[in-house]
């Protein structure tokens, strides 16, 4: 198949490419910017941005089906940005595919479409979508999932939806730098009493997941619906972080704060910062002190019925040598 990745030349999207090469597909990179090493691996690159329709038409041509990881991440910013680029943005994948006849498309989305403050153990799909939004992220891309869920209800094509939550692994310009920057800069703190469970998903298998989700769009009992996407198996969020400052020889967090004094600081940032409309990231939210006190883990047995989804297949302990080695050599990005 000839397939087009949009932010192919992502963290993410780098994997899926690479998947999708080894199992002899075309693949199309559709991003902002010009990235030659893909081309020179024989991928083709459009150059647009998502809310460029005839970019996307352009890089849609003779194409067979589409996986959609180009979004707008982050927990601060302008609300329109967020909504041009995640929300607008894939209602314009879906129309311009519906122009060229394109039914099938794998919609990378985000377990902060259930956010709605509360603590989730074990939670399934059956979870409504989140309605008392902390940040404009979560909210959009809320919106763009639905509505791309509701494109193939609606007979125009098929769908599925993956929800990874927090992505990590080798070439992460986000995650586990900010981690280890701010851990030897003295800047983290445990929020909570560090005891939260939590989801986190290796990139190697999160690219899996979109090869075997574009494999399951044929199964009509697949399609159409969302699927969260993890390791399986929740790990208490502080001793993971530790483990990690201990592999990359950085002294381990102690210090604490409640989430009730995280929450209100993040309020008072918030505040303080769209007040001198700062593009800046303030160094606390309100999402951001209640994602990283509170628990949320989520079942993926739909996963592995439907997708047959083996996260046991790139495991979290050799992963987290695999980094450490990496950042330790400086083959890993530092925080972007």
């Amino acid at each position: 198949m000839k397939i087009l990745v949009t932010g192919g030349g992502g963290f993410l999207g780098r994997y899926i490419v690479d998947g999708l090469l080894l199992k002899g597909h075309r693949v199309v990179a559709f991003q902002r910017r010009a990235h030659p090493e893909l081309e020179a691996r024989g991928v083709e690159v459009v150059r647009g941005s998502l809310g460029e329709r005839e970019s996307l038409t352009r890089a849609l041509q003779g194409c067979d089906a589409v996986v959609h990881t180009a979004a707008k991440a982050g927990v601060w910013g302008l609300r329109k940005d967020f909504f041009e680029i995640n929300h607008e943005g894939t209602r314009n994948v879906c129309d311009c595919m519906q122009a060229q006849g394109i039914q099938k498309l794998v919609y990378c989305s985000t377990p902060s479409v259930v956010f709605n403050g509360e603590a989730f153990e074990g939670a399934d799909e059956s979870l409504p979508y989140g309605r008392n939004w902390l940040c404009h992220y979560a909210e959009s891309k809320a919106l763009a999932e639905e509505h791309a869920l509701q494109w193939g209800r609606s007979g125009h094509g098929k769908v599925i939806a993956l929800r990874p939550h927090l992505i990590w692994g080798i070439g992460d310009p986000h995650l586990l730098p900010k981690v280890i920057q701010r851990s030897r800069a003295g800047r983290l703190r445990i929020i909570g009493d560090g005891n939260n469970r939590v989801d986190i998903s290796r990139v190697e298998n999160v690219a899996a997941a979109h090869l075997l989700a574009l494999e399951a769009l044929d199964r009509p009992s697949a399609v159409n619906r969302p699927y969260f996407i993890s390791q399986g198996e929740p790990v208490r969020l502080w001793e993971w972080i530790n483990s990690l400052l201990r592999k990359v020889d950085v002294p381990v967090l102690q210090k604490k704060i409640s989430l009730s004094a995280a929450y209100r600081i993040g309020a008072v940032c918030e505040g303080l910062w769209a007040l001198a409309q700062r593009q800046s990231v303030p160094p606390m939210t309100r999402f951001v002190a209640v994602e990283l006190a509170k628990s949320h883990w989520f079942s993926i047995e739909a996963a592995r019925r439907e997708l047959g989804y083996r996260p046991e297949d790139f495991p979290i302990e050799e992963g987290m040598d695999c980094y450490a080695k990496a950042w330790l050599e400086g083959n890993t990005p530092e925080e972007a």
